[in-house]
């Protein structure tokens, strides 16, 4: 048995800014995440074609010893909290699996993603297989709804309900926000449609880990996504070049973040 959920992110952005925008935040929020020993470690991004598919494919090695929950520590033998990441970026389309060498075939994290010029409205976007897609529960991620963030989260700056940007001026976000997205003329909107497949081989532990493991990519997924659009400004009209210098730079800033300081970042919080 496998834990299946589709998360899905509205945004006041089009599915082509949104590329650029989610490069851009990637970026920073590696950098973010990293320092004291721990974080993460680029060893490949480049370009791929397979199959008739073609994009970016990035390999990272995430050091996460503090950032996992006290029940895995106990159990999780010194230097087994490393996670190798490999992500194929097709883009609209990504996928990305996580694995790791001491669970080895019981444990995986695979997150597939389709970016749809929609409101989140289309159903079975990734084309599961009936009796699978009537076992996957769907959760709607709205980024200016407060009560979705973990308090140990929240940051003002990175808030879309009182955010407005400079350059686009879109936002604050109101309590309202997608109903009026939706009518808008103007505005564009896309919504990331992300499958979340986890699979954790370990009596007695399996759907406690499941579990914690699903809530933690909607957290990631919630601050993420908020960010991105706080820092619209930042990223709006970059270029794909532009782009590929900043994660080249962000590449070697990671290196030596993970090198020195102390821990930074979303710890785990809630063992429970």
């Amino acid at each position: 048995m496998v834990l299946i959920k589709e998360f899905r992110v509205v945004l006041p952005c089009s599915v082509e800014e949104y590329q650029v925008g989610q490069l851009y935040s990637v970026a920073e929020a590696s950098k973010n995440e990293t320092g004291g020993g721990e974080g993460i470690e680029v060893l490949k991004n480049e370009p791929y074609e397979k199959d008739g598919e073609k994009g970016q494919y990035t390999h990272k090695i995430y050091h996460l010893k503090s950032k996992v929950p006290g029940f895995v520590k106990m159990f999780a033998p010194e230097g087994s909290l490393v996670f190798h990441e490999k992500a194929w970026n097709a883009y609209p389309y990504c996928r990305t699996i996580v694995t790791n060498e001491y669970m080895k075939e019981d444990f995986f994290i695979k997150i597939e993603t389709w970016h749809k010029p929609d409101m989140g409205t289309q159903e079975n976007v990734h084309c599961l297989d009936p009796n699978v897609w009537k076992t996957v529960e769907v959760v709607h991620i709205d980024i200016a709804d407060r009560s979705q963030v973990e308090p140990a989260d929240y940051k003002a700056d990175e808030d879309p309900s009182i955010f407005q940007s400079i350059k686009t001026k879109r936002g604050p976000l109101g309590p309202n926000w997608k109903k009026e997205l939706a009518n808008s003329e103007d505005c564009p909107r896309m919504c990331a449609y992300k499958l979340v497949t986890i699979k954790f081989r370990w009596w007695g532990l399996q759907n406690k880990v499941e579990n914690f493991i699903q809530k933690q990519e909607k957290r990631i997924f919630t601050n993420f996504h908020r960010q991105l659009f706080c820092w619209i400004d930042k990223w709006i009209g970059l270029t794909m070049e532009d782009i590929r210098r900043m994660e080249d730079e962000t590449q070697k800033e990671l290196e030596a973040l993970r090198n020195q300081g102390h821990v930074r970042g979303t710890s785990a919080a809630n063992d429970e």
